[in-house]
């Protein structure tokens, strides 16, 4: 993987914006793969296609772009608020690629892939109507928070200018590729408790440990009056999906 930017391809442009789009895509049609399968390449859809920007030509999974020279804050201005909402709990929402970039360098310095099945409602902050004065008044526009999505959802194939192992990439995504079976209702306690568990430090933890998090859930789940029923159910679930390993008497270990 070539991590530096074809920068020949900018010479007939003048827009910043028109650089960094052609200069990004350019580096993920030539230098990424697909996380899903063993296709070693992705393809570009046509500009301006509605939904996503590069697909798998084999296993068929869509990518939507995102790229900034700095680093992605805690979270990522987005189109409308209802439309995502329509396109994140239907079928065809795409995967996040989010690329960051060196300016200086011209290089490429992180690169990761969001799964779509860690996106769910409540990651999509809804921003404030656009002012009577505005071009498009009373339009509302999101963020997607990314700090909703657990570790496990950040999948990188280059992180800190350091490529990562294909086959790595590849088992980390199918570790939540189960995620994709579930009802929302049913993802969002898996995803919770993953989210949970980010927030303990240590590798090693205990159900205790967990069941810290009961009031917060509770929140979370107010239909629900037996929480620590259910996180014991979840972690039953991320053992059986070799994410955590129980380690006997009530004590769990985070698989790296």
């Amino acid at each position: 993987m070539n991590l530096k930017l074809n920068t020949r391809l900018a010479d007939s442009y003048r827009s910043n914006s028109q650089i960094a789009r052609v200069l990004t895509e350019n580096w993920v049609k030539e230098n990424s793969f697909c996380p899903n399968c063993k296709e070693n390449n992705v393809s570009q859809y046509p500009n301006n296609q509605p939904v996503a920007d590069f697909f798998c030509a084999v296993c068929r999974e869509d990518f939507e772009l995102k790229s900034t020279k700095k680093k992605f804050s805690k979270s990522i201005t987005d189109g409308a608020y209802d439309k995502m909402i329509e396109r994140i709990t239907s079928e065809n929402n795409p995967n996040l690629f989010l690329l960051t970039y060196s300016k200086m360098h011209l290089s490429v310095t992180d690169f990761l892939v969001v799964p779509k099945h860690f996106f769910e409602p409540s990651i999509i902050e809804k921003r404030n109507p656009l002012a009577s004065t505005a071009r498009r008044p009373g339009w509302v526009g999101c963020n997607i928070n990314l700090q909703g999505i657990p570790e496990l959802g950040h999948i990188f194939l280059v992180k800190n200018s350091v490529v990562a192992d294909m086959k790595d990439v590849r088992e980390t995504w199918h570790k939540s590729i189960f995620l994709r079976d579930k009802t929302f209702e049913a993802k969002g306690w898996t995803l919770d408790i993953l989210k949970c568990l980010d927030s303990i430090s240590s590798t090693d933890f205990s159900l205790d440990d967990v069941y810290k998090f009961e009031d917060k859930l509770k929140l979370r789940h107010p239909e629900n009056n037996f929480v620590k029923d259910k996180i014991r159910q979840q972690l039953q679930i991320l053992r059986d999906m070799d994410i955590i390993e129980f380690v006997g008497r009530g004590r769990y270990r985070k698989i790296k």
